[in-house]
């Protein structure tokens, strides 16, 4: 008897280590936990300054048709808005304004020289970007203001305020705090706008800027 009670404990035994052995084999090893990073959230407002490039074209309709000359100069100023984020869309509002040096001349008759000078250039516009985390490519149209400055040689000058529109696209991203930067490309057309001798001339102009933000 005492020979079957030896046998069965050493039995239970071996049963026991085995199942022991299997559980630690079945168990999950434990995993790192991943450490979760946040996406930048571009909703806000910022306010910021930029900088740029004009280059364009305009013409005179009196006394001869000059037909189109070429336009070109700086212009620097400021800039005003607001994001909203949707997702990774990001709808916005954004204004600037800006002085500007661009201007150009042109024969205009016999022994006359027409210049259009842009002196000032706002612009009120909306803005759909489409956000990758820090970067966001967008897109931008609406209303673009500017002061026009129109001369012929020997017969003064006329000075207008001109409203027409601006489109254009760009990127900005997010560095380090609440700083931002972009690169923009705006297509502007004023029209026509009034010149001496009952004349008047086209402005149109294509700009590119670089300007940084800060968001609060």
């Amino acid at each position: 008897m005492k020979r079957f009670v030896l046998a069965g404990v050493a039995i239970a035994t071996l049963m026991g280590a085995a199942n022991a052995a299997d559980v630690n084999r079945r168990a999950p090893m434990p995993t790192k936990a991943v450490p979760y990073t946040q996406l930048y959230n571009w909703t806000g407002g910022y306010v910021g300054i930029n900088g740029g490039y004009g280059w364009g074209t305009s013409n005179f309709s009196a006394p001869a048709t000059s037909g189109d000359f070429d336009t070109s100069g700086a212009m620097v100023g400021g800039t005003v808005g607001y994001n909203w984020q949707a997702g990774q869309t990001v709808f916005g509002l954004e204004g600037d304004i800006d002085w500007s040096n661009i201007r150009g001349s042109s024969a205009c008759g016999v022994g006359l020289t027409c210049e259009t000078r842009n002196n000032w250039m706002g612009t009120a516009r909306g803005r759909i970007g489409y956000a990758f985390d820090r970067f966001m490519p967008y897109v931008t149209g609406g209303l673009a203001v500017g002061g026009v400055k129109n001369s012929i040689a020997g017969f003064g000058e006329t000075t207008s305020t001109k409203a027409g529109y601006a489109l254009g696209g760009g990127l900005e991203a997010a560095l380090a705090g609440p700083w931002t930067a972009k690169v923009e490309y705006l297509y502007a057309d004023l029209g026509r706008t009034s010149a001496p001798l009952g004349s008047d001339a086209r402005f149109k102009t294509n700009t590119v800027r670089a300007g940084v933000n800060y968001r609060f």
